[in-house]
């Protein structure tokens, strides 16, 4: 992502016992409520971000997966025609 000195607003309306929490929390770490929240927020997405890129599997599907790669099943007839017909 190009780094911008362009700055774009965000904010939302919160329920007082949202903002109070919020408030009370930004205060403890030393940080301002508009700091606080850009900072959790992008903790946040990078963290759904990440999450939604990795691929999980349990070791038994991560052996079957590997054991295909090493040793792949000779191309039937039907996968052969596909690729001519692909280029």
């Amino acid at each position: 992502m190009p780094i911008s000195k362009k700055n774009e607003r965000v904010s939302a309306r919160v329920p007082i016992y949202v903002y109070d929490t919020l408030s009370q929390a930004a205060e403890l770490t030393g940080a301002t409520l508009n700091q606080f929240l850009v900072q959790s927020a992008l903790e946040k997405a990078q963290m759904v971000i990440k999450n939604e890129q990795l691929i999980k599997m349990t070791t038994q599907s991560a052996n079957t997966f590997f054991s295909a790669i090493e040793n792949p099943p000779v191309p039937s007839n039907k996968l052969k025609d596909a690729a001519k017909a692909y280029v």
